[in-house]
Parts: structure tokens; C-alpha cells; sequence
């Protein structure tokens, strides 16, 4: 029963969340801007290069990494709002009901999941329209749906956790545009692993986004995987139950 109430709790938190996406609907479509720029126009260029070695056809090695790219900016930016609750005293509010705070954190984290749903479809179109080898496959396209959201549970999580440390958003904005670009680079996003310098490389293994891409290039476009697909799940999965579980603990401190 414990564990159906947090479940219950968690889904509780997630539909108020969801319920501010109808507020202001086209921030779906502005966020859908940079993917299909990425896309558009890097993409095609970079595609004309032929810069990286073993890729044919550079726009299907891209789509899934840019797609990571999408759930990564999307989700780092999410954690202010905690900041925006607790100016307004929302955030007193919650803290004042007997809601785990592991419920409050993952509830928020679901949510921000869903956000992404919208850019999955809108890249999948912009896939399907440039000519990306797409593998429909029902088992893999849920696939890509379960791993963006893990990836979108770790990063928001992540940025929640910044929001409750630094406290002001000025400082999270700053924090925020700091990671973004370093935990994009160093992965497997734009260009492989094999080609990257020996300390990049070590980065890129340490990086969550590494497995998220990995995972949505092999069920995507049917690329092999360099890890294994059970291991970028596990990774995911794992790092994300431990930061929602540190964000938990944190949740209070946002206050103080």
C-alpha cells in the first residue's frame, strides 16, 4: 500500500505539472525551434563534409543525437521553476502535505518527460522528411519513448537538485548554460566516440548523455550499439532513481 500511495502521490504531482503546459501551449512549438535548426542547417552542411569517417549518411547518424540534445536542453532548465514556487510560496504549500518528497521530486520529473513527448514526434516528422532511415518497429519506437523519458527524468532531476543548492535564478541560469554545452560535446551526439581525443573519451563514458544516445541511435535507425541496450537502460535508470532520491532529500532546503 506504501508503495501505491507514492506511485499515486507521484502521478498526482505530474498531472498539476502537465496542467501548466495548456496555459501556454506554444512553448511546444518554440521548443521545437532549435532541433530542427540543428537539423536543417547543421546537419546538412556538416552531412556535405564528410568529415567523420564510416558515416554515409551523417543526417541518420545525427537525428537520434540531436534528439537527446532536444529532452537535455528541455529538462537542465526545468529546475527553476522550483525557484518561481517558492517566490510565489507553492512550494510551503507542498512541503505542508504529508507527499513524500521523493513523490514531489519524481512527480515533477515525469512531467517534465511529457514535455518532450511533443518534440519526439515533431523530430521523428523532420526525420521522416529528410530522409532518415527509420526503423518502426512498435517494440522500438516504445523504446525511444521509455528512454527519452528516463532521460528527461536524470536532467530535470539534476537541475532541480541545482535549484535547490544555489537558491536564486540568476545563479541556476548561469549553472544551467554551463552544463548544457559541455554535456552535449562530450558525447556521442554529433560525432563518434572512436574519433574523440583520450580525455574526451573518458568524459564521454562518465556521461549520462552518452547512454541515452547510444540507446535512441540503436532503436532509431537501427545502429549497433557500442554498449548494449540493457546497460544504457540500467544507466539511466539507475542514475536517475539515485538522483531523485538525493533531490528528495533536498527538496526542503529550496526554503531555507
Amino acid at each position: 500500500m506504501g508503495i501505491l500511495n507514492f506511485i499515486n502521490k507521484s502521478f498526482v504531482i505530474t498531472e498539476l505539472e502537465i496542467r501548466k503546459i495548456f496555459h501556454d501551449p506554444t512553448e511546444i512549438i518554440t521548443r521545437a525551434v532549435q532541433p530542427a535548426l540543428w537539423l536543417l542547417i547543421f546537419g546538412q552542411v556538416f552531412a556535405r563534409l564528410h568529415a567523420i569517417p564510416g558515416q554515409t549518411n551523417y543526417i541518420d547518424f545525427m537525428t537520434p543525437g540531436i534528439l537527446a540534445q532536444s529532452v537535455l536542453f528541455v529538462s537542465i532548465f526545468s529546475g527553476i521553476a522550483i525557484i518561481w514556487e517558492r517566490d510565489l510560496g507553492l512550494v510551503h504549500k507542498l512541503l505542508a502535505t504529508p507527499t513524500p518528497r521523493t513523490a514531489i521530486v519524481l512527480g515533477k520529473a515525469l512531467s517534465a518527460g511529457i514535455r518532450t513527448l511533443p518534440i519526439v514526434v515533431i523530430i521523428f516528422i523532420l526525420g521522416v522528411l529528410l530522409g532518415v532511415h527509420i526503423v518502426w518497429n512498435p517494440l522500438n519506437l516504445l523504446g525511444v519513448l521509455i528512454m527519452v523519458m528516463l532521460g528527461a527524468i536524470f536532467f530535470s532531476t539534476f537541475s532541480l537538485i541545482i535549484a535547490c543548492l544555489v537558491k536564486t535564478r540568476e545563479r541556476f541560469m548561469g549553472i544551467g548554460q554551463l552544463m548544457t554545452m559541455p554535456l552535449f560535446f562530450a558525447s556521442n551526439a554529433i560525432y563518434p566516440i572512436d574519433i574523440m581525443p583520450g580525455w574526451l573519451k573518458v568524459l564521454a563514458h562518465v556521461n549520462p548523455l552518452t547512454y541515452m544516445v547510444d540507446a535512441l541511435r540503436t532503436m532509431m535507425t537501427g545502429t549497433p550499439s557500442t554498449f548494449n541496450l540493457p546497460f544504457d537502460f540500467g544507466i539511466l535508470f539507475v542514475a536517475s532513481t539515485i538522483l531523485v532520491i538525493i533531490g528528495g532529500s533536498l527538496y526542503s532546503r529550496v526554503i531555507t
